[in-house]
């Protein structure tokens, strides 16, 4: 049996011009042990997915749908239900850990509140448990540093807490929104390294978002590539990197920046993401698309498998996109 099973999941959110879907009929499957990458543009619905399934939606948001986390449904759990969920099962890695983190607390104080709240521990009990996962996630003198402010750590040392604070619980599946982002090359290695290795330790699932396709390569297994709210492709993340069957994940992974080509403009894809109140008929990407045909603006593209593994929402002649990958 998976862990998570998501069908059908559609998200739209209520505005005064009009109902804006954010979220698509998106369909996909995690196993213990492993790591979904989402990766497309700002704006694709990768946030709004996961915060459907956390309700963390806005108040105008209306989820549908399913979500199935070890056979039980998650979508519409009431609060009391869906907080024994949150954190002790399923936790989460916000963009920004400065906003995530509670200025005027001591770090030490922030991570043992968890483990008091969750795990009923007494406060000597949580301050022990939170400095061992401090050291399990490489903080240096964690012993120390239970005693600082957010303000006194580092970007990539803040990051590290917020992993810590995910994993007080030994969730067996974690979510990561935007891990590495502004943070340097270096310290997100050392992030994605840490990810790694805390998968391998605990057999905890990780949904990794992202629009960084270099951090995708080296922490997942699977890959679900979103656009407009809609999945364009899915598969492992062998078959995408080195095949991809989708103009758009073509495009992204053309403008990845490389050392081993001669000197030159970044290739780009051109255009901007449509406006997601005005869609325009037939394919969302076929406005900025160079494989574009006339079915493609008149036709929706269904998403629909083409081997075992991998699926694809796309008009465009694989064998083609294959070719050419």
């Amino acid at each position: 049996m998976n862990l998570l099973n998501v069908k059908d999941l559609r998200v739209e959110f209520t505005t005064p011009e009009g109902a804006v879907t954010a979220v698509n009929d998106l369909n996909f499957s995690l196993d213990a042990g492993e790591t979904l990458g989402i990766v497309g543009e700002s704006g694709s619905g990768k946030t709004q997915t996961v915060f459907a399934m956390m309700g963390l939606l806005a108040k105008n948001g209306i989820v549908t749908g399913s979500a199935t986390f070890k056979g039980q449904e998650i979508l519409g759990l009431p609060e009391r239900e869906l907080n024994k969920i949150r954190a002790d099962k399923i936790a989460m890695i916000f963009q920004d850990p400065m906003t995530s983190l509670n200025p005027y607390m001591k770090v030490g104080n922030q991570l043992a509140e968890v483990l008091i709240k969750h795990k009923g521990m007494n406060k000597r009990q949580a301050l022990v448990g939170a400095k061992e996962m401090l050291d399990a996630v490489k903080i240096p003198e964690a012993h120390k540093r239970l005693n600082m402010y957010p303000h006194e750590f580092s970007g990539g040392m803040r990051q590290r807490v917020m992993i810590a604070m995910a994993l007080l619980c030994r969730p067996e599946l974690l979510i990561a929104d935007e891990p590495t982002t502004a943070l340097d090359v270096t310290v997100q290695a050392q992030i994605l390294s840490l990810l790694n290795e805390l998968k391998r330790d605990f057999n905890t699932a990780i949904i990794m978002i992202t629009h960084d396709l270099g951090v995708v390569a080296g922490a997942c297994e699977k890959v679900l590539v979103m656009y407009a709210g809609r999945t364009m492709e899915y598969g492992s993340a062998d078959d995408i990197f080195y095949r991809p069957s989708h103009p758009y994940s073509e495009g992204l992974l053309q403008a990845i920046p490389r050392l081993d080509t001669e000197e030159g403009a970044l290739p780009t894809i051109p255009g901007n993401p449509p406006n997601l109140l005005n869609l325009p008929a037939g394919c969302p990407f076929q406005e900025r698309c160079h494989r574009v045909q006339e079915r493609c603006r008149q036709q929706a593209p269904t998403l629909s498998a083409f081997d075992d593994t991998r699926m694809r929402a796309c008009h465009a002649d694989l064998s083609e996109i294959l070719e050419a990958s």
